[in-house]
């Protein structure tokens, strides 16, 4: 398996995965850095955490695809370096938010070179209504089944964000959605676990 490696814990071999995450809004006040601080927190410690940056990538177009821009070319090393992506993304006008797509369409270009395939996949999301980003998961789910990345289905998470709900280092006030987040990467961690045992990466 690529980048990942055995630990032992309490004599018996356990072994890393890379994560990769995405935060989909550049806010810097964003509700979803700071679920996505909360995932990083409550999940299995054999899962090791890197930000995927897409905020300073230009807007995709073929004509880059004979000399990727130089944030563009981190963005694909980055995803080819772990094992799996977690999307942490608001919804935008019932829709995926734009500066995400974009970092998607970068990463499965040129043609030939899509990163994201065969990456094992998580989405979640939160946002202040009710529907909790529902629909914009569900066009992050198309969009990544057509770039070949195998996704968790179940469980499924849209978390509607309230006043206080995590604060700002990660920390989850509320039991109930703590235990929900903490499944949540549990579920995540053998995923990851089945996809790669299924279609192992080259080394």
């Amino acid at each position: 398996m690529h980048a990942a490696r055995p630990l032992t814990e309490g004599g018996h071999a356990v072994t890393t995965y890379k994560v990769g995450y995405f935060v989909g809004s550049l806010a810097s006040d964003s509700i979803n850095r700071k679920l996505a601080a909360a995932l990083v927190r409550l999940a299995p410690s054999n899962l090791e955490f890197t930000e995927i940056s897409i905020k300073d990538l230009p807007h995709y177009s073929r004509d880059y695809d004979d000399d990727y821009p130089v944030e563009a070319r981190a963005l694909k090393e980055t995803i080819t370096s772990v094992d799996a992506l977690l999307f942490v993304t608001p919804e935008y006008n019932r829709g995926l938010p734009g500066a995400l797509k974009n970092a998607i369409d970068w990463a499965s270009r040129p043609w030939g070179t899509n990163s994201l395939s065969r990456k094992a996949s998580a989405i979640i999301g939160a946002s202040t209504g009710k529907l909790g980003t529902a629909i914009a998961q569900q066009n992050l789910r198309s969009v990544l089944s057509f770039c070949n990345a195998p996704q968790m289905s179940a469980p499924e998470a849209y978390i509607q964000f309230t006043p206080g709900l995590i604060t700002d280092d990660g920390e989850v006030t509320n039991a109930s959605t703590e235990d929900f987040l903490r499944n949540f990467m549990f579920e995540f961690e053998q995923f990851i676990a089945r996809v790669l045992t299924v279609v192992p990466r080259p080394s």
